[in-house]
């Protein structure tokens, strides 16, 4: 102990960051007298190189913040009140596993486990719980509400083959980024950008808003939301029908080409800017250009999949490199998500996948209001807000003050969800236990380590589910005891012997030491190692057909498209409980104006789903006929206490049954005094 009046030691501890983001940081802990007091970056991983994003360098204040959970406790008043007893961990598990036993005596598929772990590693996600709730025989969840569509594209065209990573983006002398704002999310793709412009390349910037890198780019399609598919087929139409296609690569290393041709054929430059919004002169550049440049780079982001086409405009855009030939080369291809380069089988999960019913969570609000069959009866939430991130928010909230409905919230700090909770269970962060961080931009695997103990009475996942798992009697020989032996059974079942430090893992395993090139290092990961660029299951899939367009779903009522960007202040609503600015509606002066809105002016957004209350934020960076909003957004930074969310229908893409939010369509009006 340190004397009075003397600072206690200070120390440097080294972690890696594994919240949903591509970049996976490698982060420099500061930790005075057992307690975080920085977090920096760490110069040790090149990506990270010395710097990280403002929302986790003061993640400590979620660590020791006023809505830390520090005790497990009880309900006491009404759902939605958010007053609680304190309770010991065996009263809480106790009357979990109760609850648990009831429902598992009757119906087990009763039991909804609801989590979404893009924040989580491959420990506290997947490993302990799989076991549990599979042996349980509870439902299983589709976790769609983020990536689905995108990824159903990725794996049917490719397998999920791995994508050019950041550093090789200086060697493009085109890059087009698509529906992505790196600005606010993968912050560390911007150093590379900024490089391949200095190098010469030509930055093409799709996106509805003008963002930072919109800004700073030399071409900026500020597309209607939902129309990246016409523009992305209007190139395939160019590179087809003006001999710019590359039939000896597609001939070689492609099926379907023919198909997508067909699928393109209807969408001249013309029809495509009528639709989209975007000049046609804008669109023909950007086929020009790209047909042009060697190497040319598409960066496909997750934006332009949150609406009814969202499948098939990531389809339409991973497919240009295919057509036009851009494989084969560094710094050529697509850049997308690396999450599946690993190979990773997840030996760690000892008990089969059981053949329960298997549940969208973008229409949780409905299971719980309206069931189709077995009802929801007990719902156990972790690493998800769902209150704060899924879709038709009051259907969700409605369900959620079901008193027949037994909710268990295991989580970090008392989230929006956690106010209806019967039961809420302290987690601990990433800074208290042990993970795994995976980048899914560059292509990385670090090893996660306490930097402090547990705050409070907060305990990992691992340690929990394999506690509730021994109370109900699922427990076999052969389960890690705890979060360490979890740990070590992960480590151990990775494909590669690399030891404790993770971080070397990436230099040797993937190709080229994480920076394959294309159909030069890595190849699809589809049976014939050959892209489907018209895969049937996707077409069969779709509502109108793989590349079929489906219209905006905007009326005379409500014309106006919200979209709901990532911001700077959260990580989907990760430390959304943090102090903000207030939330506002961005708005175009032009449709503000035709609305007699000022800027700063109280405002009513509604549709048949809801209405939320903010002030009006005028800027031009936004298209006309467009509104935004926020994601992750808290209902305390709303003054009626409902956010976009609250707006956005539970209808589902044309792939991968992913969520919807920006084909919500609204009206906006001043409120009065």
């Amino acid at each position: 102990m340190p004397k009075p009046g003397v600072a206690p030691p200070e120390s440097l501890v080294q972690t890696a960051c594994p919240l949903d983001c591509p970049d996976a940081c490698t982060l420099d802990v500061t930790v005075r007298g057992g307690r975080v007091t920085k977090i920096d970056g760490s110069k040790d991983n090149h990506i990270t190189d010395g710097y990280i994003c403002a929302k986790v360098r003061t993640f400590h204040e979620r660590v020791y913040g006023d809505d830390r959970l520090l005790y497990p406790a009880i309900r006491r008043g009404a759902k939605g009140s958010g007053q609680f007893k304190r309770a010991t961990w065996d009263d809480a598990l106790d009357l979990v596993v109760s609850k648990m036993q009831e429902a598992r005596a009757s119906a087990p598929e009763t039991i909804l486990p609801l989590c979404y772990g893009g924040s989580n590693g491959m420990l506290t996600q997947d490993f302990a719980d799989a076991i549990l709730f599979r042996r349980l025989g509870a439902s299983r969840l589709l976790r769609t509400v983020c990536a689905a569509p995108t990824g159903a594209a990725n794996m049917g065209l490719y397998g999920k083959m791995a994508s050019t990573s950041y550093e090789d983006y200086p060697q493009a002398k085109l890059i087009v980024v698509w529906g992505v704002n790196p600005g606010v999310s993968g912050i560390h793709i911007m150093p590379f950008l900024k490089e391949a412009r200095d190098n010469g390349a030509y930055v093409v910037v799709i996106d509805p808003r003008s963002t930072t890198v919109a800004r700073q780019a030399d071409l900026h399609l500020a597309v209607r939301p939902g129309t990246d598919l016409p523009v992305a087929l209007a190139i395939h139409r160019y590179l087809f029908e003006e001999g710019h296609a590359d039939e000896a690569f597609l001939a070689e290393h492609a099926r379907g080409a023919a198909s997508l041709r067909e699928r393109a054929k209807e969408w001249t430059f013309a029809r495509a800017a009528e639709v989209s919004g975007v000049a046609a002169d804008q669109i023909r550049q950007l086929a020009g250009r790209y047909v042009k440049a060697a190497p040319a780079l598409v960066k496909c982001g997750w934006g332009l999949e949150r609406n009814r086409n969202g499948g098939s405009a990531a389809a339409a855009v991973l497919a240009l490199p295919a057509v036009a030939g851009k494989f084969g080369v560094r710094g050529g291809g697509f850049s997308m998500s690396n999450s599946a380069s690993w190979n990773i089988e997840r030996p760690w999960i000892t008990e089969p996948e059981p053949p329960t019913r298997a549940m969208n969570m973008n229409k949780v609000g409905r299971f719980l209001t309206e069931p189709e069959g077995l009802p929801v009866n007990l719902l156990f939430v972790y690493n998800c807000n769902p209150v704060a991130i899924l879709p038709d928010q009051r259907r969700v909230i409605k369900g959620l003050e079901r008193e027949d409905l037994f909710t268990v919230v295991f989580d970090q700090v008392l989230t929006d969800t956690a106010m209806y909770a019967d039961v809420v269970l302290p987690a601990t962060t990433f800074l208290e236990h042990y993970d795994t961080a995976r980048g899914y931009g560059p292509i990385t695997l670090q090893l996660g380590k306490p930097v402090i103990d547990a705050v409070g009475e907060s305990r990992p996942n691992h340690d929990v589910f394999m506690d509730l798992a021994r109370r109900l009697d699922l427990a076999v020989d052969g389960d890690p005891a705890d979060e360490l032996e979890g740990m070590l059974a992960v480590l151990s079942g990775l494909p590669t012997k690399i030891g404790d430090d993770l971080r070397e893992w990436w230099k040797a395993a993937p190709p080229n030491g994480g920076r394959p090139i294309q159909f030069v290092d890595v190849f699809p990961k589809t049976p014939d190692q050959k892209i489907d660029l018209f895969p049937e299951a996707l077409n069969k899939q779709a509502p109108k057909g793989l590349y079929g367009f489906q219209p905006d779903p905007g009326t005379a009522e409500f014309p106006l498209a919200l979209i709901t960007p990532a911001s700077d202040r959260t990580i989907s609503s990760t430390l959304g409980e943090l102090p903000r600015p207030a939330v506002t509606l961005e708005m175009n002066p032009e449709d503000a104006a035709a609305r007699n809105i000022d800027d700063g002016a109280p405002i009513r957004v509604w549709n048949a789903l809801g209405e939320v209350l903010v002030k009006a934020h005028l800027t031009p960076l936004l298209r006309p006929g467009t509104v935004a909003m926020p994601k992750g957004v808290w209902r305390r930074h709303t003054a009626n206490g409902f956010t976009s969310n609250a707006l956005a229908p539970d209808t589902l893409a044309d792939l991968g049954g992913g969520a919807c939010f920006n084909d919500a369509r609204v009206q906006v009006a001043r409120r009065g005094k």
